[in-house]
C-alpha cells in the first residue's frame, strides 16, 4: 500500500493541475470501489473550483468551493494519470488498463484526471469542509512526521509506559499520522533500535534518534519520489526509486549496509520487519 511518500509525491503531481482548477464534469464508471461512491457524486463536484489540493496522512484531500472536502485513498493499486501527459522514463503499465479506469475528472481546461484501480481497495467520500475536523478517518491521527508538532518530546510522551513493541506502535496511526511498514524499518535501523523493543524504553536517548530518522527517511524518500516496489507510481507514470536506497526493507539474508551481518526477517502483526540483529538492539 502506497505510504506517506508515496502519496506525497501523487499530491504534487495533480496540484499543477487540480489546484484552482474546475471541474467540469465528473465521469462516474461503477457504483462503489472499497466503499460505495458519495450519493449524487457527479453532481455534487461537477462545476466545483479545487481550492486547495492537500494530504493528511496517505489521505489526498481537495477543498472544493461548494463547501465540501474530497477525500481520496489509494488503496493498495489505485493510481492518478494525468491525460495528455508525456510518458516519463520510468513509465509502467500499471494502470493502463481502460477497464479499471474509475472515475474520470474532466477539468474545465481540458485535461483530464483519471483515477484507475485494478483492486478496488482505494475510496473517495465527501465531508463538509465546515466539520471536517470531525472525519472520522483522520480525527484520531497523531501528528505528520515532517510537521512541527512531531519531536523526541513528543515520542517521550506518546510512548510512555507502552507495552507494545515499538515497530507496532509506530505503525499506530494515532501516535504518528501516515508512517507504514517500509519506512519504521528504515527508520528503526538508522537509529540502532531492534523492533522488537518495548516502546516503554524507548523514550530518552533511543527517541533522541529516531525522532530525527524518521524525518530523514521521509524527507528523502519523498524527495526520490517514493518506492516502487508493488504497483505505485506517481501521476506522470514515473516510478519513485527509494528503493534503490534500502538499508533493511525486502532485503533479508542480504549484507547490513552498515556491518556486514545478515538482514533478518520476522512477522510482527502480520507485517514483516527486516533489521541487522547487530546494528539494532
Amino acid at each position: 500500500m502506497p505510504e506517506l511518500p508515496e502519496v506525497e509525491t501523487v499530491r504534487r503531481g495533480l496540484a499543477p493541475v487540480m489546484e484552482g482548477a474546475v471541474i467540469q464534469s465528473l465521469l462516474q464508471n461503477r457504483p462503489n470501489l472499497r466503499f460505495p461512491f458519495p450519493e449524487r457524486f457527479a453532481e455534487r463536484v461537477s462545476g466545483a473550483r479545487i481550492e486547495r489540493m492537500g494530504r493528511r496522512a496517505k489521505f489526498l484531500t481537495l477543498d472544493l468551493s461548494t463547501g465540501e472536502v474530497l477525500v481520496m485513498h489509494l488503496g493498495m493499486t489505485g493510481r492518478f494519470t494525468v491525460g495528455g501527459g508525456a510518458t516519463a522514463d520510468f513509465h509502467h503499465a500499471t494502470g493502463n488498463d481502460a477497464r479499471h479506469d474509475h472515475v474520470v475528472f474532466q477539468m474545465a481546461d481540458g485535461r483530464s484526471v483519471t483515477y484507475n484501480d485494478p483492486r478496488r481497495f482505494g475510496f473517495m467520500e465527501l465531508w463538509p469542509a465546515a466539520t471536517f475536523d470531525t472525519y472520522p478517518r483522520l480525527a484520531a491521527m497523531g501528528p505528520e512526521p515532517l510537521s512541527n508538532a512531531f519531536s523526541a518530546t513528543y515520542l517521550d510522551a506518546a510512548l510512555k509506559g507502552k507495552a507494545t513493541p515499538i515497530k507496532a506502535a509506530l505503525l499506530d496511526q494515532s501516535i504518528i499520522a501516515g508512517l507504514g511498514n517500509i519506512y519504521v524499518c528504515e527508520a528503526l535501523h538508522r537509529s540502532g533500535i531492534s523492533p522488537k523493543r518495548k516502546a516503554s524504553s524507548i523514550p530518552g536517548q533511543r527517541a533522541a534518534r529516531l525522532a530525527p530518522a524518521i524525518n530523514q527517511v521521509i524527507a528523502e524518500a519523498i524527495d526520490a519520489g517514493g518506492s516502487s516496489i508493488s504497483d505505485f507510481a506517481n501521476a506522470s507514470g514515473e516510478l519513485g526509486y527509494f528503493q534503490h536506497r534500502f538499508d533493511v526493507y525486502d532485503r533479508e539474508h542480504k549484507p547490513c549496509k552498515t556491518c556486514g551481518a545478515n538482514v533478518k526477517r520476522i512477522v510482527q502483526s502480520g507485517r514483516s520487519s527486516f533489521y541487522c540483529g547487530t546494528c539494532q538492539r
